[in-house]
């Protein structure tokens, strides 16, 4: 009587567990397949027109890339992946390289004025979509103006 029970209890534990799993084990699944991943400034470097910014400067760029609200996903047909990293506009993309482990990731951040368009390159691979942030346009229009 009591391995059954013990039986019955294990198996009604398991179910429980796959039809409602835990928010931990959710937020690492969905995590997985992101898009627009959270970044840790400790992990980033940021450069604009080859020079990186100052740390300060860094963190708070990294704040408002990861405040930035994802808009919708730009699919790149083979082939086209230069068009997507060096776009035929006059715009200065900022790059972000982040570095976790052995992982090396870059974003290049083009700003406009209504959006902002992200190019994430990874080994071979390149992913392009595009964010809502004030913060973002403002702050590369403040640079680019410091600038020049």
């Amino acid at each position: 009587m009591t391995t059954g029970m013990i039986i019955t209890l294990v198996i009604g534990s398991i179910l429980k567990l796959i039809m409602s799993p835990p928010s931990i084990a959710v937020g690492w699944g969905v995590s997985k397949f992101e898009l627009h991943k959270k970044l840790d400034s400790k992990d980033v470097t940021v450069t604009f027109n080859g020079e990186n910014l100052e740390e300060e400067e860094k963190i708070r760029f990294t704040d408002y890339f990861n405040k930035a609200s994802f808009l919708k996903k730009h699919y790149i047909f083979p082939g086209n992946e230069k068009l997507f990293l060096q776009p035929e506009t006059n715009v200065t993309p900022f790059v972000m390289n982040v570095k976790r482990g052995k992982k090396e990731v870059d974003f290049f951040v083009f700003s406009y004025d209504n959006h902002v368009d992200v190019v994430k390159k990874y080994k071979e691979k390149v992913v392009s979509y595009s964010v809502s942030s004030e913060h973002l346009q403002n702050f590369t229009m403040f640079t680019t103006n410091a600038h020049h």
